[in-house]
């Protein structure tokens, strides 16, 4: 079938830029005119574009664009909606299949990876039993066959000891261990079209680029075609060969990766590429670098007991380290950039630093000393918790669905300053919000509105709130924007930015992302294995990195791989 042309109308702001010959990219799939409708909302509005055999195609867009409706429309995966248009795969329409018949389409010629594969995946059943099932399921195998295929499959994905992965549950893997084992079950069918939705979005840096060197190696192999489900532009570039934009339900521009990322015609491409994170923070001088110190770490470890094997474990108790003589100095209104993949103890160092762990080693936090263990809740602890607060990755769990606006930034005043009246709390409340940039003019009855009422990126500025109310000395920033999309990023960094200034705040910065370390850190430290590998300032330890494991880091963060 003849690739149909690039559709581009007054009605449909969609530049044709694919240059590409109509019988090099025969489609394997072609959407035209897909409109999905849930009751009176339209999700989706008129969207076309063409997949060819082989291709790596990428549909991009922020949260609430439509992209992932529109992957789950072609197969009839969005429940209760109302799905038109056509959208043909090997000669057949998959809008117009009978359930019956989409069945046999579902998990075989077409397989899907699912964003988070802790939740996709049955925690009840081992790795290799759902790997099975889906062999025995669509290729009629013996429970026996599907068993040693599935070691296979997953021996493909590069998993370490295949074999007693198989016999895993989904919570004994790490993270990048559930998605290859996702990406094992989604190729067992041999599928000609994998549907790839947000396959990196809750890994590390150094897992995404291995992530998403297997899909390509693996697409290579097969020839199957890829539509990879993102907001993530660095992963685009990296990966795809084409890109659609979807704005609003609207796919408003797309074509060859490279002529979208070094010429975007419409505003809203240009204004995703261009939300890089900025640097916008008060430089110090090298040579004087600390002042005033807001906290300072000497000899810091954070250990757990562990089982040990044999008999000895019946007498005693071993230790695991995860964190290991950590040493670091935190000048005021100074960002420090912790960086490392997970396991590394960059989140167990932040936890010690809010004095919820007991360690060893000294610890100094506005010129004080958490009291520990036995004391750690008396009088002393809680006038310190004061200077240290908390803004965590994921602002929608981190916030009470059942306290409204005013409870949520408010409670800390209640325990901090309760010596104020409930007129001058909620007045202290109010400034707060617009100092995050939340208004009533915005919002009409913020204060008694609850955080389901409000975006990603509104749910953090809430947080941020929270957390500045009782004027701490310094701020844990644990992944503060890993969940939020590039534009609103860069709106929350900014935000950050502007109120360190304004009140001389300190950030501890946990963090995977390179770009956001280069963008907000003064020094930045190195971990791995809850050691210490590198520290320095920011333009020492990105531009120029001793460490391999940092330049590992560095590498992979490049758009280039």
């Amino acid at each position: 079938m003849a690739a149909n042309p690039p559709i581009s109308d007054s009605t449909n702001p969609m530049r044709a830029t694919d240059t590409t010959p109509a019988d090099a990219r025969t489609p394997l799939l072609s959407v035209r005119d897909l409109h999905v409708r849930f009751g009176d909302k339209e999700v989706v509005r008129g969207v076309s574009f063409d997949v060819a055999a082989g291709e790596k195609l990428a549909l991009v867009g922020e949260s609430g664009s439509g992209k992932t409706i529109t992957a789950l429309s072609l197969l009839r995966l969005a429940s209760d909606a109302d799905i038109s248009g056509q959208a043909m795969f090997n000669g057949r329409d998959l809008l117009g299949l009978s359930e019956r018949e989409l069945r046999g389409v579902r998990g075989g010629d077409i397989a899907m990876i699912f964003q988070e594969p802790m939740t996709a995946l049955n925690p009840l059943m081992t790795v290799g039993e759902q790997i099975a099932e889906v062999l025995q399921l669509k290729q009629a195998l013996t429970r026996q066959q599907a068993h040693d295929q599935a070691i296979e499959l997953l021996a493909s994905t590069g998993i370490p000891e295949p074999g007693r992965r198989a016999a895993a549950f989904p919570h004994q893997l790490s993270g990048g261990q559930r998605q290859r084992a996702m990406i094992a079950m989604a190729l067992a069918s041999k599928p000609r079209l994998l549907l790839a939705d947000e396959p990196t979005t809750a890994l590390d840096v150094t897992l995404r680029g291995q992530i998403l060197d297997l899909l390509s190696d693996l697409q290579r192999q097969t020839g199957m075609a890829v539509l990879l489900i993102t907001h993530d532009l660095v992963l685009v570039r990296r990966f795809a060969d084409h890109v659609a934009v979807m704005e609003r339900g609207v796919l408003v521009e797309q074509g060859p990766v490279e002529d979208i990322f070094s010429n975007p015609q419409h505003p809203y491409t240009q204004r995703l590429i261009g939300s890089a994170p900025v640097r916008d923070v008060i430089e110090v001088d090298e040579s004087n670098p600390v002042g005033d110190i807001a906290a300072q770490v000497n000899d810091l470890t954070v250990s757990y007991p562990v089982p040990l094997p044999g008999i000895r474990g019946w007498f005693r108790k071993g230790r695991f380290n995860a964190v290991e003589h950590a040493q670091f100095v935190l000048p005021a209104a100074q960002t420090l950039g912790v960086v490392g993949e997970s396991g590394s103890g960059k989140s167990t160092l932040a936890q010690a630093m809010l004095g919820l762990l007991p360690f060893s080693g000294e610890m100094e936090i506005a010129h004080q000393h958490w009291q520990q263990p036995a004391e750690r809740n008396n009088v002393h602890n809680k006038a310190l918790r004061r200077h240290v607060q908390v803004v965590f990755q994921d602002p929608f769990s981190s916030l009470s669905p059942r306290m409204t606006v005013e409870e949520i930034v408010g409670e800390g005043l209640k325990v901090h300053a309760a010596q104020l009246t409930e007129t001058q709390r909620r007045e202290r409340v109010i400034q707060m919000l617009t100092d995050v940039g939340l208004t009533d003019a915005q919002f009409p009855g913020l204060l008694l509105r609850y955080p389901h009422e409000f975006s990603g990126g509104q749910r953090q500025r809430l947080a941020i709130a929270r957390a500045l109310i009782v004027e701490p000395r310094l701020l844990v920033l644990d992944e503060p924007t890993s969940a939020l999309d590039v534009t609103i990023q860069q709106q929350v960094l900014s935000l950050l930015q502007r109120l360190q200034k304004e009140h001389r705040l300190s950030y501890l910065l946990i963090t995977h992302d390179v770009a956001v370390v280069r963008a907000m850190a003064h020094r930045v430290i190195v971990m791995k294995d809850g050691k210490i590998l590198e520290s320095g300032s920011v333009t020492d330890v990105l531009d120029a990195p001793r460490h391999p494991y940092t330049q590992k880091l560095v590498a992979a963060a490049r758009v280039d791989g």
